[in-house]
């Protein structure tokens, strides 16, 4: 190497440091992800016209995030925070998966048992499924039945649905599909019951709340009286219009979606899933139970999978014992939606990395809480602080689907037939009708119209559409419009109704 080389390249790295000196570099500092996401909660809120949430995050069994934002009640504006008590809804239904496996951990029952054998009070129209069902098929919605959820909605016991579901006809062959419904975790609720001789309520506040220390979390909503905080629901009408509405009185869904809770307890119920159920360093279940929960039971088809696997674009879609499953960049992600009138909730857990998230909300089926569940993910899973807005992207994904729904509502009420009449006197359509799945209703006129009359105070105002068929609006106005039909006996009398997909025989 000549002299004249080294002198040169000396000189040009003597040149290159003087100019880093001039030059400042910017240094980087490390994101504090915790402000990160506070700012995008905020940011998000407006889109969504979000009236109040409460958020939790543990990850490595700590609590590293947890904050409540926008009001209780739009009209008192108690602000929304993290002892606010909210409505857990479906998310109660890993709840009760826990509850039978504290059973099973006793040898008291096992996952596979035939239901025959543990409540032979439980009858199905099939006597082959009613033959081949388990304690198992409870809790992964692929037994055969559809979805018949009116029987809580009219206010009739556990109990009483119990005995009423062996009317109900099965919509596909066991296990061959999946329709997720909330009438097995009734039973499931049953089946605890008689197993333990205690009810599901006493039995998950007994057995898993107390030892929790979840000392604000409740299946009775009269046990919250004393309560400084409780979110009132919501619900958005129109494009702009968000309203408080009441809550109506649900009959016996409870092992299904009654918990209420709120983000200072709920997180403890995260630390106890993230720690494999230990609870001050004693397992509440087995470990082969636990891992129990987790596995995948049953397919999910892509029409009963939420909208955002259009997004998330997953490989498989599965089930687990209270929890659907998919895979997320690699990982295997559990999660569980709660939606009941005006309130909403979502549970979700990466376990590989120890993350989970719970989100309580008082909107109707706002979907911001899908946006904030993958935005936390990516932060605190995958360090994506330069990641995807799911806020927004989430936003107009399921605004297409709104629109598309009233497109098609729309173009149903296209097809009404004009200037047509019904073809009895109003007096005529009026009696008692009986459905043996859903019990009574009555058509009665009121002030000129026909009312259909349902259980649990719910009715119909029936506006004449076209021959026999009348358009329903429900005096809850948020669960919106249906069609009544009037069907006639060759005798030319009114002899049943249709109403949401069932039979009504007058009386």
């Amino acid at each position: 190497m000549s002299k004249t080389f080294i002198i040169l390249f000396f000189f040009i790295i003597s040149i290159s440091a003087l100019n880093a000196q001039k030059k400042k570099i910017p240094v980087q500092l490390p994101v504090d992800k915790t402000v990160m996401f506070d700012n995008y909660i905020t940011a998000s809120m407006p889109l969504w016209h979000t009236t109040g949430l409460s958020v939790g995050i543990v990850k490595d069994g700590k609590v590293i995030f947890k904050k409540g934002y926008g009001v209780t009640n739009i009209n008192t504006k108690q602000p929304f925070e993290t002892n606010t008590i909210a409505y857990c809804a479906s998310t109660t239904k890993a709840m009760t998966a826990v509850c039978m496996a504290i059973l099973i951990d006793e040898g008291k029952v096992k996952w596979d048992d035939k239901l025959k054998d543990v409540l032979p009070e439980f009858r199905m129209l099939d006597p082959n499924m009613e033959n081949e069902i388990t304690v198992r098929d409870l809790f992964r919605h692929n037994a055969g039945f559809g979805n018949a959820d009116n029987l809580w909605l009219y206010g009739y016991s556990s109990k009483e649905i119990v005995k009423r579901m062996r009317f109900l006809k099965p919509a596909y062959s066991m296990r061959s599909s999946f329709i997720y419904q909330n009438l097995m975790y009734v039973v499931a609720g049953e089946v605890i019951e008689k197993i333990s001789g205690i009810p599901w309520h006493q039995f998950i506040q007994t057995r898993l709340f107390t030892p929790l220390g979840m000392q604000h979390t409740y299946t009775i909503d009269k046990e919250i009286k004393n309560e400084s905080s409780v979110m009132t629901p919501h619900f958005f009408y129109g494009d702009t219009s968000v309203q408080a509405i009441q809550a109506l009185d649900f009959g016996g869904y409870d092992p299904a979606g009654s918990v209420v809770s709120c983000a200072d307890d709920i997180t403890k119920w995260m630390q106890f899933l993230q720690d494999s159920s230990m609870i001050n360093g004693k397992r509440l279940l087995k470990a082969g139970t636990f891992a129990e929960l987790f596995k995948p039971q049953s397919f999910v088809t892509p029409e009963e999978f939420y909208p955002t696997k259009d997004l998330t674009k997953p490989h498989w879609m599965t089930y687990g014992l209270g929890w659907f499953q998919q895979d997320y960049r690699g990982r295997m992600f559990q999660f569980h939606t709660g939606s009941l009138d005006g309130a909403v909730a979502i549970h979700g857990f990466m376990p590989e990395e120890k993350f989970s998230i719970y989100i309580f909300g008082n909107l109707d089926h706002t979907e911001i809480r899908h946006a904030l569940m993958w935005k936390a993910t990516d932060l605190w899973c995958f360090d994506d602080t330069q990641g995807r807005d799911w806020s927004t992207d989430l936003f107009y994904h399921y605004k297409k689907i709104h629109e598309a729904a009233r497109k098609k509502t729309a173009d149903q009420k296209s097809k009404r037939i004009l200037n047509t009449e019904p073809s009895f006197d109003l007096q005529q359509y009026t009696g008692k009708y009986a459905n043996e799945i859903y019990g009574d209703a009555e058509v009665i006129l009121d002030q000129g119209n026909l009312k259909l009359v349902l259980p649990n105070h719910i009715s119909l105002k029936l506006t004449h559409w076209h021959y026999d068929v009348f358009l329903g609006q429900f005096n809850y106005l948020w669960s919106g419009e249906s069609f009544v039909s009037f069907n006639m006996s060759n005798e030319g009398k009114i002899n049943k109704l249709t109403f949401d997909g069932f039979e009504y025989d007058k009386k």
